[in-house]
C-alpha cells in the first residue's frame, strides 16, 4: 500500500502521536481517505461518524500538546458492531436492531476513550454473530483483503479486515467459539481471546441490549498488527462492570529467554483434522521456537478425551445458540434428538439433543467441564503455553447457503462440517482459557495462516509474549496485496 504509516503497529503510531510527529488529525484523514480508497471492494466498516470523531482528534491533539494524553491517545480505531458505542448504530446485523444506535459506551468501550482512542466507527459481523463468516442482509458481504472471493472469518470479520488493510489502528471484538482467533488467523493479523471475566462482556449483543447477564463462554478481546499491541490494549479494556466483581485477575508476565520456555504442540488429530498447509505453520512455529532455545514437546496431551471434550463444548455450545430460537423451532429439534442413535456425534445430532437441555444433562455438562478445567490447570503446571491450530483451514471461499448443515470445508481435498470450525477454538472457550493467534506465514496459494497459542487462566501475557516471540522469529504481520 502507497501509505505505510497506517500499516505501523499501534504502538509505533502512539509514541509518533506523542512526540508529534503526526497529529490525530491528520492520521485521521488520511484514515478515511484509506477506508474511501479500500472499503468500497472489502465492505469491513459499515457505519461512521465522522465529525464526532474530527471533534475527538482535535481534542486528542490538544491533550498531546499538553502533555496530558493517555496511552492510546489520537489513535483512530472502529469496534464491532455487536459492541456498544455511544452515538453509532448497534444492530448485531440485525434487522429487527437495524435503527438501533447505543445510547452508552460498553466498559471495554469506555475504557479505551479513557484512554484518547478516537472511535470513528463500526465494523460488519454475521447476524447476531452467529456465523464464521461477516455477512448480513443489512450490510451485505465483508470480504477477505487477501483474496475478494474468500471470507475473512466471523464474528470479528469486519475487525480483522479493517485492521489488516489499515482502515482502523486495531480493534475489539468478541469471541465466543474462536470469532477474534478465527479472523486473526484468515485475515493474516494477531488476535487474544482474553481469560473468560478479564474483560467485561456488557454492552454485547447477544444477549438483548441492556442486558446485565454477561454471554456464557464469551469475551472481548482486540486484534491488532503485533502481539505489543494486544498487550497494550488488553492492560486498558482488562477489569470488571461497574456493577461486578472481579472475576479473573491479569497475572503479569516477565517474558523469560525461549530456553525457559515449556512448549507443547498439537497440531492436527483424528477427531479434528487439520488441512496440512495449516497443521504445518503450527509446526513451523514450534521449531521456530525450538531452534530459538525453547523445550518443545509434539507428544503431549491434557488428561481428557478429545472426543469427549468436543462433544462438550458441541452440546453447550448448540444449547445456547438454541436459546435464540422460536419455541417452535426447539420443540421440533428436540423431537428429532428422540430418534438419534446414542453413537451418533454428528454436528445435527449435538444440535438436536442442545435444543432442549434438562436439569440433569446441564448439570452432567458443568461437572464434565469442571473435569476438563482440571486438567488444563495440572497440565499448564508442566507446560507454559500449547501451540494449536486456530481453525482446520486458511480463508474459505464465500458460502452463504441459509442451513449451516449443507456447509463444508475442504480439508486436505476432503469434505468435512461447517461447524468444525468450533472444535479447536473449543479449547480456550470451554475452559475459559487465554489465547493468542499469531501469524506465521502463507500457504502455497498466498493466503495468512496462523497458530493459537493456549495457556492457564489469567495467564494471557504468556500467551502474547510467545505471540511476540514467534514475531520476532518469522514473518509478524504482513500487508496484504490490496
Amino acid at each position: 500500500m502507497a501509505d505505510d504509516l497506517l500499516l505501523s503497529s499501534a504502538t509505533d503510531l502512539a509514541a509518533r502521536l506523542k512526540s508529534r510527529e503526526i497529529s490525530s488529525e491528520e492520521l485521521l484523514g488520511k484514515t478515511l481517505t484509506r477506508i474511501e480508497k479500500l472499503n468500497p471492494a472489502i465492505n469491513a466498516v459499515i457505519a461512521q461518524d465522522v465529525e464526532g470523531a474530527r471533534r475527538d482528534a482535535a481534542r486528542a491533539d490538544a491533550n498531546l500538546k499538553a502533555g496530558n494524553g493517555g496511552a492510546l491517545e489520537g489513535l483512530v480505531i472502529t469496534i464491532k458492531d455487536s459492541i456498544d458505542v455511544a452515538g453509532l448504530p448497534a444492530t448485531c446485523g440485525a434487522p429487527i436492531h437495524r435503527d438501533r444506535i447505543a445510547d452508552t459506551d460498553a466498559p471495554a468501550v469506555a475504557r479505551l476513550r479513557q484512554a484518547g482512542a478516537v472511535i470513528l466507527g463500526k465494523t460488519n459481523v454475521p447476524i447476531f454473530t452467529g456465523d464464521f463468516q461477516s455477512f448480513n442482509s443489512l450490510f451485505g458481504v465483508t470480504n477477505n483483503p487477501w483474496d475478494l472471493t474468500r471470507s475473512p472469518g466471523g464474528s470479528s470479520g469486519g475487525a480483522a479486515a479493517a485492521v489488516a488493510t489499515g482502515m482502523s489502528a486495531f480493534e475489539v471484538g468478541s469471541d465466543f467459539g474462536g470469532s477474534i482467533r478465527w479472523p486473526a488467523h484468515a485475515c493474516g493479523v494477531f488476535g487474544h481471546r482474553p481469560t473468560y471475566g478479564l474483560v467485561s462482556a456488557r454492552g454485547h449483543v447477544p444477549p438483548q441490549p441492556g442486558s446485565l447477564i454477561d454471554p456464557a463462554f464469551a469475551t472481548l478481546g482486540p486484534l491488532a498488527r503485533s502481539a505489543q499491541d494486544l498487550a497494550l490494549i488488553l492492560d486498558i479494556i482488562h477489569g470488571p462492570a461497574a456493577v461486578d466483581g472481579a472475576r479473573a485477575k491479569l497475572e503479569r508476565y516477565a517474558p523469560a529467554t525461549p530456553s525457559a520456555l515449556r512448549v507443547a504442540v498439537w497440531a492436527d488429530d483424528p477427531e479434528a483434522p487439520v488441512d496440512a498447509e495449516v497443521s504445518a505453520a503450527v509446526r513451523h512455529a514450534a521449531q521456530l521456537l525450538k531452534d530459538a532455545g525453547a523445550h518443545v514437546d509434539e507428544l503431549a496431551r491434557p488428561d481428557f478425551v478429545f472426543a469427549e471434550e468436543l462433544d462438550t463444548f458441541s452440546l453447550f455450545n448448540h444449547a445456547i445458540m438454541a436459546v435464540g430460537f422460536p419455541e417452535e423451532v426447539r420443540t421440533r429439534l428436540a423431537a428429532k434428538a428422540k430418534e438419534l442413535a446414542p453413537g451418533d456425534r454428528s454436528h445435527r445430532a449435538m444440535q438436536a439433543r442442545g435444543a432442549k437441555i434438562d436439569a440433569e444433562t446441564w448439570a452432567a455438562l458443568e461437572r464434565r467441564k469442571k473435569e476438563i478445567i482440571a486438567a488444563w490447570q495440572a497440565f499448564f503446571t508442566t507446560y507454559d503455553v500449547l501451540l494449536c491450530p486456530p481453525a482446520p483451514v486458511a480463508a474459505i471461499p464465500h458460502e452463504h447457503q441459509p442451513g449451516f448443515h449443507s456447509r463444508v470445508l475442504m480439508v486436505n481435498g476432503t469434505e468435512r462440517p461447517y461447524f468444525d470450525f468450533l472444535y479447536w477454538s473449543s479449547f480456550a472457550s470451554l475452559a475459559g482459557l487465554p489465547a493468542s493467534a499469531a501469524p506465521i506465514g502463507r500457504t502455497a496459494s498466498g493466503l495468512p495462516v496462523g497458530v493459537q497459542i493456549v495457556s492457564a487462566p489469567g495467564n494471557d501475557m504468556k500467551t502474547i509474549a510467545c505471540a511476540g516471540l514467534l514475531e520476532r522469529l518469522g514473518p509478524g504481520f504482513i500487508a496484504p496485496p490490496i
